[in-house]
Protein backbone atom coordinates (compact mmCIF):
# COMPACT_ATOMS: atom_id res chain seq x y z
CA UNK A 1 0.00 0.00 0.00
CA UNK A 2 4.29 5.44 -1.65
CA UNK A 3 5.25 9.13 -1.62
CA UNK A 4 3.99 12.43 -2.97
CA UNK A 5 6.64 14.92 -3.74
CA UNK A 6 7.16 18.39 -5.11
CA UNK A 7 10.89 18.33 -5.80
CA UNK A 8 12.73 21.35 -7.05
CA UNK A 9 14.25 20.67 -10.47
CA UNK A 10 16.69 22.83 -12.41
CA UNK A 11 14.85 25.32 -14.57
CA UNK A 12 15.42 25.08 -18.28
CA UNK A 13 18.29 27.34 -19.34
CA UNK A 14 17.19 30.68 -20.71
CA UNK A 15 18.16 31.29 -24.30
CA UNK A 16 20.47 34.24 -24.87
CA UNK A 17 19.11 36.85 -27.28
CA UNK A 18 21.21 36.75 -30.43
CA UNK A 19 21.02 37.73 -34.05
CA UNK A 20 20.31 34.12 -34.93
CA UNK A 21 17.92 32.83 -32.22
CA UNK A 22 17.86 29.08 -31.72
CA UNK A 23 14.64 27.15 -32.09
CA UNK A 24 12.98 26.02 -28.86
CA UNK A 25 13.94 22.40 -29.50
CA UNK A 26 17.61 23.34 -29.43
CA UNK A 27 17.43 24.69 -25.90
CA UNK A 28 19.19 22.26 -23.57
CA UNK A 29 17.10 20.37 -21.04
CA UNK A 30 17.57 17.16 -19.02
CA UNK A 31 17.26 13.98 -21.06
CA UNK A 32 14.07 11.96 -20.54
CA UNK A 33 15.12 8.51 -19.35
CA UNK A 34 12.01 6.50 -20.19
CA UNK A 35 13.87 3.24 -19.71
CA UNK A 36 14.52 4.20 -16.10
CA UNK A 37 10.88 5.17 -15.64
CA UNK A 38 9.77 1.83 -17.12
CA UNK A 39 12.08 0.02 -14.68
CA UNK A 40 10.41 1.84 -11.79
CA UNK A 41 6.97 0.93 -13.17
CA UNK A 42 8.00 -2.73 -13.31
CA UNK A 43 9.39 -2.46 -9.79
CA UNK A 44 6.09 -1.00 -8.58
CA UNK A 45 4.18 -3.77 -10.36
CA UNK A 46 6.27 -6.48 -8.67
CA UNK A 47 5.94 -4.83 -5.24
CA UNK A 48 2.18 -4.40 -5.42
CA UNK A 49 1.73 -7.91 -6.80
CA UNK A 50 3.69 -9.42 -3.89
CA UNK A 51 1.85 -7.20 -1.40
CA UNK A 52 -1.64 -8.29 -2.44
CA UNK A 53 -1.06 -11.99 -3.22
CA UNK A 54 -2.05 -13.22 0.28
CA UNK A 55 -5.58 -11.84 -0.13
CA UNK A 56 -6.26 -14.23 -3.02
CA UNK A 57 -4.37 -17.15 -1.46
CA UNK A 58 -5.37 -16.76 2.17
CA UNK A 59 -7.33 -20.00 2.58
CA UNK A 60 -4.67 -22.09 0.84
CA UNK A 61 -1.88 -20.52 2.89
CA UNK A 62 -3.76 -21.06 6.15
CA UNK A 63 -4.51 -24.71 5.33
CA UNK A 64 -0.96 -25.50 4.21
CA UNK A 65 0.67 -23.84 7.24
CA UNK A 66 -1.91 -25.20 9.67
CA UNK A 67 -3.16 -21.85 11.01
CA UNK A 68 -6.47 -19.96 11.04
CA UNK A 69 -7.50 -17.55 8.30
CA UNK A 70 -7.10 -14.68 10.77
CA UNK A 71 -3.56 -15.76 11.64
CA UNK A 72 -2.60 -16.13 7.97
CA UNK A 73 -3.98 -12.64 7.35
CA UNK A 74 -1.21 -11.26 9.54
CA UNK A 75 1.10 -11.78 6.56
CA UNK A 76 -0.56 -8.58 5.33
CA UNK A 77 -0.18 -6.97 8.75
CA UNK A 78 3.56 -7.65 8.94
CA UNK A 79 4.20 -6.02 5.56
CA UNK A 80 2.07 -3.00 6.41
CA UNK A 81 3.61 -2.32 9.83
CA UNK A 82 7.17 -2.54 8.54
CA UNK A 83 6.25 -0.51 5.45
CA UNK A 84 4.89 2.23 7.68
CA UNK A 85 8.19 2.41 9.53
CA UNK A 86 10.35 2.07 6.43
CA UNK A 87 8.64 4.80 4.38
CA UNK A 88 9.92 7.76 6.43
CA UNK A 89 13.13 6.10 7.71
CA UNK A 90 14.74 4.52 4.62
CA UNK A 91 15.36 7.96 3.01
CA UNK A 92 16.95 9.08 6.29
CA UNK A 93 19.15 6.00 6.67
CA UNK A 94 20.31 6.02 3.03
CA UNK A 95 20.60 9.78 2.49
CA UNK A 96 24.34 9.52 1.72
CA UNK A 97 24.04 6.61 -0.75
CA UNK A 98 23.66 6.75 -4.52
CA UNK A 99 19.92 6.48 -5.22
CA UNK A 100 20.38 3.86 -7.96
CA UNK A 101 22.18 1.64 -5.47
CA UNK A 102 19.36 2.07 -2.96
CA UNK A 103 16.68 1.19 -5.52
CA UNK A 104 18.52 -1.95 -6.60
CA UNK A 105 19.09 -2.97 -2.96
CA UNK A 106 15.36 -2.61 -2.24
CA UNK A 107 14.47 -4.63 -5.33
CA UNK A 108 16.93 -7.36 -4.26
CA UNK A 109 15.20 -7.42 -0.89
CA UNK A 110 11.88 -7.92 -2.69
CA UNK A 111 13.37 -10.85 -4.62
CA UNK A 112 14.68 -12.44 -1.41
CA UNK A 113 11.25 -11.97 0.18
CA UNK A 114 9.58 -13.90 -2.64
CA UNK A 115 12.18 -16.69 -2.46
CA UNK A 116 11.68 -17.02 1.30
CA UNK A 117 7.88 -17.06 0.90
CA UNK A 118 8.17 -19.92 -1.61
CA UNK A 119 10.22 -21.97 0.86
CA UNK A 120 8.25 -21.05 4.00
CA UNK A 121 7.19 -24.12 5.98
CA UNK A 122 5.64 -22.23 8.88
CA UNK A 123 3.86 -18.97 9.59
CA UNK A 124 6.87 -17.35 11.35
CA UNK A 125 9.05 -17.92 8.27
CA UNK A 126 6.36 -16.45 6.03
CA UNK A 127 6.10 -13.43 8.34
CA UNK A 128 9.87 -12.88 8.06
CA UNK A 129 9.47 -12.85 4.28
CA UNK A 130 6.66 -10.32 4.56
CA UNK A 131 8.75 -8.13 6.87
CA UNK A 132 11.43 -8.02 4.18
CA UNK A 133 8.76 -7.06 1.66
CA UNK A 134 7.61 -4.26 3.99
CA UNK A 135 11.09 -2.73 4.05
CA UNK A 136 11.31 -2.89 0.25
CA UNK A 137 7.79 -1.55 -0.20
CA UNK A 138 8.09 1.41 2.16
CA UNK A 139 11.55 2.40 0.96
CA UNK A 140 10.74 2.10 -2.74
CA UNK A 141 7.53 4.11 -2.53
CA UNK A 142 9.15 6.85 -0.44
CA UNK A 143 11.69 7.43 -3.24
CA UNK A 144 9.64 6.80 -6.40
CA UNK A 145 8.49 10.37 -7.06
CA UNK A 146 11.88 11.91 -6.28
CA UNK A 147 13.55 9.47 -8.67
CA UNK A 148 11.05 10.23 -11.42
CA UNK A 149 11.80 13.96 -11.09
CA UNK A 150 15.49 13.27 -11.66
CA UNK A 151 14.94 10.93 -14.63
CA UNK A 152 12.80 13.24 -16.78
CA UNK A 153 12.47 17.00 -17.37
CA UNK A 154 10.06 18.77 -15.05
CA UNK A 155 7.53 19.30 -17.83
CA UNK A 156 7.27 15.51 -18.28
CA UNK A 157 7.07 14.66 -14.60
CA UNK A 158 3.31 14.05 -14.49
CA UNK A 159 3.52 11.78 -17.52
CA UNK A 160 6.36 9.84 -15.92
CA UNK A 161 4.42 9.35 -12.70
CA UNK A 162 1.39 8.20 -14.68
CA UNK A 163 3.56 5.54 -16.30
CA UNK A 164 4.96 4.43 -12.94
CA UNK A 165 1.46 4.22 -11.46
CA UNK A 166 0.41 2.05 -14.39
CA UNK A 167 2.32 -0.66 -12.53
CA UNK A 168 -0.14 -0.26 -9.66
CA UNK A 169 -3.19 -0.43 -11.91
CA UNK A 170 -1.98 -3.52 -13.77
CA UNK A 171 -1.03 -5.27 -10.52
CA UNK A 172 -4.43 -4.39 -9.05
CA UNK A 173 -6.14 -6.03 -12.02
CA UNK A 174 -3.84 -9.06 -12.28
CA UNK A 175 -2.47 -9.96 -8.84
CA UNK A 176 -5.58 -11.29 -7.10
CA UNK A 177 -7.21 -13.29 -9.93
CA UNK A 178 -3.93 -14.64 -11.37
CA UNK A 179 -2.72 -15.52 -7.87
CA UNK A 180 -5.94 -17.39 -7.11
CA UNK A 181 -5.79 -19.19 -10.49
CA UNK A 182 -2.15 -20.24 -10.11
CA UNK A 183 -2.72 -21.26 -6.52
CA UNK A 184 -5.54 -23.56 -7.60
CA UNK A 185 -3.46 -25.18 -10.35
CA UNK A 186 -0.02 -25.48 -8.78
CA UNK A 187 -0.35 -24.45 -5.14
CA UNK A 188 -0.05 -21.04 -3.48
CA UNK A 189 3.76 -21.03 -3.63
CA UNK A 190 3.70 -20.94 -7.44
CA UNK A 191 2.25 -17.41 -7.32
CA UNK A 192 5.25 -16.23 -5.32
CA UNK A 193 7.59 -17.95 -7.80
CA UNK A 194 6.00 -15.85 -10.57
CA UNK A 195 6.33 -12.71 -8.43
CA UNK A 196 10.01 -13.52 -7.92
CA UNK A 197 10.58 -13.81 -11.67
CA UNK A 198 9.01 -10.38 -12.21
CA UNK A 199 11.14 -8.82 -9.46
CA UNK A 200 14.28 -10.35 -11.03
CA UNK A 201 13.36 -8.77 -14.37
CA UNK A 202 12.87 -5.41 -12.63
CA UNK A 203 16.36 -5.62 -11.10
CA UNK A 204 17.95 -6.39 -14.46
CA UNK A 205 16.29 -3.39 -16.13
CA UNK A 206 17.09 -1.06 -13.21
CA UNK A 207 20.78 -1.98 -13.39
CA UNK A 208 20.88 -1.08 -17.09
CA UNK A 209 18.42 1.82 -17.36
CA UNK A 210 18.91 3.90 -14.21
CA UNK A 211 22.06 6.05 -14.18
CA UNK A 212 24.13 6.85 -11.12
CA UNK A 213 22.16 9.32 -9.00
CA UNK A 214 24.23 10.85 -6.19
CA UNK A 215 22.15 11.86 -3.14
CA UNK A 216 20.51 15.23 -3.60
CA UNK A 217 18.03 15.75 -0.76
CA UNK A 218 18.86 15.43 2.93
CA UNK A 219 15.60 14.80 4.81
CA UNK A 220 15.47 15.10 8.59
CA UNK A 221 13.13 14.46 11.50
CA UNK A 222 12.48 18.15 12.19
CA UNK A 223 10.33 18.54 9.06
CA UNK A 224 8.22 15.49 9.93
CA UNK A 225 7.68 16.79 13.47
CA UNK A 226 6.61 20.20 12.18
CA UNK A 227 4.14 18.64 9.75
CA UNK A 228 2.52 16.57 12.49
CA UNK A 229 1.86 19.82 14.36
CA UNK A 230 -0.49 21.03 11.60
CA UNK A 231 -4.19 20.38 12.17
CA UNK A 232 -5.00 19.83 8.47
CA UNK A 233 -2.28 17.19 8.18
CA UNK A 234 -3.41 15.38 11.33
CA UNK A 235 -7.04 15.30 10.17
CA UNK A 236 -6.01 13.93 6.77
CA UNK A 237 -3.92 11.20 8.38
CA UNK A 238 -6.75 10.25 10.76
CA UNK A 239 -9.16 10.00 7.83
CA UNK A 240 -6.67 7.71 6.07
CA UNK A 241 -6.43 5.48 9.15
CA UNK A 242 -10.21 5.07 9.37
CA UNK A 243 -11.09 4.71 5.70
CA UNK A 244 -8.18 2.57 4.55
CA UNK A 245 -8.33 0.24 7.57
CA UNK A 246 -11.99 -0.38 6.76
CA UNK A 247 -11.16 -1.16 3.16
CA UNK A 248 -8.44 -3.65 4.02
CA UNK A 249 -10.47 -5.34 6.75
CA UNK A 250 -12.96 -6.20 4.04
CA UNK A 251 -10.51 -6.87 1.19
CA UNK A 252 -8.02 -9.03 3.10
CA UNK A 253 -10.70 -11.50 4.20
CA UNK A 254 -12.89 -11.39 1.12
CA UNK A 255 -11.95 -14.90 -0.04
CA UNK A 256 -13.14 -16.63 3.17
CA UNK A 257 -16.44 -14.77 2.75
CA UNK A 258 -16.83 -15.95 -0.84
CA UNK A 259 -16.00 -19.52 0.15
CA UNK A 260 -17.84 -19.86 3.45
CA UNK A 261 -20.81 -17.51 3.04
CA UNK A 262 -21.41 -17.31 -0.73
CA UNK A 263 -20.04 -20.83 -1.44
CA UNK A 264 -18.36 -19.87 -4.70
CA UNK A 265 -16.04 -22.16 -6.65
CA UNK A 266 -12.38 -21.27 -7.11
CA UNK A 267 -12.94 -20.33 -10.76
CA UNK A 268 -15.82 -18.03 -9.79
CA UNK A 269 -13.73 -16.44 -7.03
CA UNK A 270 -10.96 -15.74 -9.56
CA UNK A 271 -13.49 -14.10 -11.89
CA UNK A 272 -14.92 -11.95 -9.10
CA UNK A 273 -11.43 -10.85 -8.03
CA UNK A 274 -10.71 -9.97 -11.65
CA UNK A 275 -13.86 -7.85 -11.57
CA UNK A 276 -12.53 -6.13 -8.44
CA UNK A 277 -9.25 -5.36 -10.22
CA UNK A 278 -10.94 -4.05 -13.36
CA UNK A 279 -13.25 -1.95 -11.20
CA UNK A 280 -10.24 -0.49 -9.42
CA UNK A 281 -8.54 0.29 -12.73
CA UNK A 282 -11.47 2.41 -13.92
CA UNK A 283 -12.06 3.75 -10.42
CA UNK A 284 -8.65 5.41 -10.54
CA UNK A 285 -9.79 7.50 -13.51
CA UNK A 286 -13.17 8.31 -11.96
CA UNK A 287 -11.53 9.24 -8.67
CA UNK A 288 -9.09 11.52 -10.45
CA UNK A 289 -11.93 13.20 -12.33
CA UNK A 290 -13.79 13.96 -9.10
CA UNK A 291 -10.67 14.95 -7.17
CA UNK A 292 -9.75 17.54 -9.78
CA UNK A 293 -12.91 19.33 -8.70
CA UNK A 294 -12.95 18.40 -4.99
CA UNK A 295 -10.73 15.89 -3.22
CA UNK A 296 -13.18 15.99 -0.31
CA UNK A 297 -16.04 14.81 -2.49
CA UNK A 298 -13.85 12.11 -4.06
CA UNK A 299 -13.09 10.59 -0.66
CA UNK A 300 -16.64 11.00 0.62
CA UNK A 301 -18.12 9.40 -2.50
CA UNK A 302 -15.75 6.44 -2.36
CA UNK A 303 -16.18 5.97 1.39
CA UNK A 304 -19.97 6.18 1.32
CA UNK A 305 -20.18 3.68 -1.53
CA UNK A 306 -17.87 1.17 0.17
CA UNK A 307 -19.81 1.49 3.45
CA UNK A 308 -23.02 0.65 1.55
CA UNK A 309 -21.36 -2.25 -0.29
CA UNK A 310 -19.92 -3.68 2.93
CA UNK A 311 -23.39 -3.45 4.50
CA UNK A 312 -24.86 -5.32 1.52
CA UNK A 313 -22.31 -8.12 2.01
CA UNK A 314 -23.14 -8.19 5.71
CA UNK A 315 -26.86 -8.53 5.00
CA UNK A 316 -26.93 -10.49 1.72
CA UNK A 317 -23.46 -12.01 1.35
CA UNK A 318 -24.98 -15.44 0.68
CA UNK A 319 -26.18 -14.23 -2.73
CA UNK A 320 -23.59 -14.80 -5.51
CA UNK A 321 -24.98 -11.91 -7.54
CA UNK A 322 -24.93 -9.45 -4.65
CA UNK A 323 -21.43 -10.53 -3.67
CA UNK A 324 -20.00 -10.34 -7.21
CA UNK A 325 -21.51 -6.90 -7.88
CA UNK A 326 -20.53 -5.57 -4.46
CA UNK A 327 -16.91 -6.68 -4.76
CA UNK A 328 -16.56 -5.27 -8.29
CA UNK A 329 -18.03 -1.90 -7.25
CA UNK A 330 -15.87 -1.97 -4.11
CA UNK A 331 -12.76 -1.99 -6.31
CA UNK A 332 -14.18 0.90 -8.33
CA UNK A 333 -14.96 2.94 -5.20
CA UNK A 334 -11.50 2.44 -3.71
CA UNK A 335 -9.99 4.11 -6.78
CA UNK A 336 -11.10 7.48 -5.42
CA UNK A 337 -8.92 7.27 -2.32
CA UNK A 338 -5.29 7.49 -3.56
CA UNK A 339 -5.68 10.61 -5.66
CA UNK A 340 -8.13 12.15 -3.17
CA UNK A 341 -5.80 11.79 -0.20
CA UNK A 342 -2.74 12.77 -2.23
CA UNK A 343 -4.38 16.01 -3.29
CA UNK A 344 -5.54 16.67 0.28
CA UNK A 345 -2.07 16.20 1.77
CA UNK A 346 -0.44 18.42 -0.88
CA UNK A 347 -2.93 21.19 -0.16
CA UNK A 348 -2.36 20.77 3.58
CA UNK A 349 1.44 21.03 3.25
CA UNK A 350 2.44 22.60 -0.08
CA UNK A 351 5.77 23.73 1.38
CA UNK A 352 6.79 20.21 2.48
CA UNK A 353 4.96 17.96 0.05
CA UNK A 354 7.69 15.29 0.06
CA UNK A 355 7.70 14.97 3.86
CA UNK A 356 3.90 15.02 3.96
CA UNK A 357 3.86 12.30 1.33
CA UNK A 358 6.09 10.14 3.52
CA UNK A 359 3.67 10.54 6.40
CA UNK A 360 0.81 9.65 4.07
CA UNK A 361 2.59 6.43 3.08
CA UNK A 362 3.14 5.58 6.73
CA UNK A 363 -0.51 6.27 7.55
CA UNK A 364 -1.67 4.03 4.70
CA UNK A 365 0.54 1.18 5.87
CA UNK A 366 -0.60 1.55 9.49
CA UNK A 367 -4.19 1.55 8.25
CA UNK A 368 -3.57 -1.63 6.24
CA UNK A 369 -2.13 -3.29 9.35
CA UNK A 370 -5.03 -2.08 11.49
CA UNK A 371 -7.55 -3.40 8.99
CA UNK A 372 -5.81 -6.77 8.77
CA UNK A 373 -5.61 -7.09 12.58
CA UNK A 374 -9.12 -5.82 13.28
CA UNK A 375 -10.63 -7.80 10.44
CA UNK A 376 -8.73 -10.92 11.51
CA UNK A 377 -10.02 -10.68 15.06
CA UNK A 378 -13.56 -10.20 13.78
CA UNK A 379 -13.27 -13.13 11.36
CA UNK A 380 -11.89 -15.44 14.04
CA UNK A 381 -14.63 -14.48 16.53
CA UNK A 382 -17.77 -13.87 14.45
CA UNK A 383 -16.97 -15.62 11.18
CA UNK A 384 -16.30 -14.57 7.59
CA UNK A 385 -18.71 -11.62 7.82
CA UNK A 386 -16.43 -9.98 10.38
CA UNK A 387 -14.48 -8.14 7.66
CA UNK A 388 -17.52 -6.33 6.19
CA UNK A 389 -18.79 -5.48 9.68
CA UNK A 390 -15.46 -3.87 10.58
CA UNK A 391 -15.48 -2.04 7.23
CA UNK A 392 -18.97 -0.60 7.74
CA UNK A 393 -18.00 0.92 11.09
CA UNK A 394 -14.62 2.45 10.24
CA UNK A 395 -15.56 3.49 6.70
CA UNK A 396 -18.60 5.35 8.01
CA UNK A 397 -16.54 7.15 10.65
CA UNK A 398 -13.84 8.12 8.15
CA UNK A 399 -16.36 9.33 5.60
CA UNK A 400 -18.19 11.49 8.15
CA UNK A 401 -14.86 12.93 9.37
CA UNK A 402 -13.90 13.88 5.81
CA UNK A 403 -17.34 15.33 5.09
CA UNK A 404 -17.13 17.53 8.19
CA UNK A 405 -13.46 18.53 8.28
CA UNK A 406 -12.14 17.81 4.78
CA UNK A 407 -10.79 20.60 2.54
CA UNK A 408 -13.47 22.91 1.19
CA UNK A 409 -11.61 24.43 -1.72
CA UNK A 410 -11.40 23.14 -5.27
CA UNK A 411 -8.98 20.39 -6.20
CA UNK A 412 -5.32 21.23 -6.60
CA UNK A 413 -2.88 19.70 -9.04
CA UNK A 414 -1.06 16.72 -7.63
CA UNK A 415 2.67 16.77 -8.13
CA UNK A 416 3.16 13.04 -7.76
CA UNK A 417 1.22 9.89 -7.10
CA UNK A 418 1.69 6.75 -5.02
CA UNK A 419 0.33 2.99 -3.98
CA UNK A 420 -0.77 3.33 -0.50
Amino acid sequence: MSELSCIDAPAAPTATVASHPQPAAAISEPHANWGGIASLALGVFSLVTAEFLPASLLTAIATDLGVSDGAAGQAVTATAIVGAIAAPTIPLLTRNLDRKRVVVMLSLLLLLSNILAVSAGSLPVLLVARVMLGVALGGFWSMAAALAMRLVPERLFARAMSLILTGVSVATVCAAPVGAYMGNLWGWRSAFVAAGVVSLAAIAIQLVAIPRLPPKDHPNLKVLSELLGRTDVRVALLAVLLVVSGHFAGFTYIRPLMEQITHMSVSTISAVLLGYGVGGFFGNFAGGFIAERSERYAIVAGGALIALLAASLWVAGSSPVVTAVAITLWGFAFGAFPVGFQTWIVRAAPDHAEGAGGLLVAAFQIAIASGAIGGGLMVDHVGALGGPIFAVITMTLGTLLTLRYGPRGGGAPVAAGAHL
